[in-house]
């Protein structure tokens, strides 16, 4: 008699952790130095603040998993995606990549072929399924004091035009846009925006872009 109570307390224990893990949603953000949050701690990066967002409206969302890194251009996250293998089970994938493309000078062309691939990509690791994909503007780095001796006009045009072919190529897929880029002006004015290092956001203008995002998403997950 107590083994049988002992295995159905088991086969109970085993249910209920399943029904947890289904409960957890999960969330995978691919990117540069925007999604790892470069010259911040790591709980303050924004897919970080994000979930925490999103547990304040009781909405569980695992610690997110981050493919990004400092000075990744589309081509080098492409390759971590495939050095990565991730599985194509997330709840949530965001994108937030072209920067360094812009930075380096390389040929818009590249872009071109390599932005299309990733948002299929990211498509395929949600599931299969558009709606559970976000994409993000580039921001304008071209307003932070690291600049200042940079001509921040062409920064600043070169940024609106690969943002302009991001929202076309997001929006025609019926992808979730969200444009953070008004948001990273304002570092302008307003030093507290700005990480230590002169050209990163600080957590502050990452919670704006949180702010801006979880409108949408907490409607969509609820």
């Amino acid at each position: 008699m107590r083994l049988v109570t002992t295995i159905l307390i088991l086969n109970i224990l085993f249910c209920s952790s399943l029904m947890a893990q289904r409960d957890s949603l999960t969330f995978l953000a691919l990117g540069d130095s925007y999604t790892v949050g470069t010259s911040e701690l790591v709980q303050n990066s924004w897919p970080e603040q994000l979930v925490k967002e999103f547990a304040k409206k009781k909405i569980a969302i695992e610690s997110p998993e981050i493919i990004a890194g400092a000075g990744w251009t589309t081509e080098k996250l492409i390759s971590e995606i495939e050095r990565n293998k991730p599985d194509s089970k997330y709840d949530l994938v965001s994108l937030l990549i072209g920067v360094n493309n812009q930075y380096r000078g390389m040929n818009f062309e590249v872009f071109k072929k390599d932005f299309p691939k990733l948002l299929e990509t990211a498509v395929m690791l949600a599931r299969n399924n558009p709606s559970n994909v976000f994409v993000l503007s580039i921001p304008d780095w071209g307003v932070m004091p690291f600049a200042k001796f940079k001509d921040r006009t062409k920064i600043s045009t070169e940024i609106s035009m690969y943002n302009s072919f991001i929202k076309e190529e997001t929006e025609k897929r019926n992808i979730l846009y969200f444009d953070i880029t008004k948001n990273s002006k304002n570092a302008l004015f307003n030093k507290a925006l700005i990480a230590s290092d002169s050209l990163h956001p600080s957590k502050k203008m990452y919670r704006s872009w949180v702010s801006k995002i979880k409108k949408k998403l907490v409607k969509k997950l609820q």
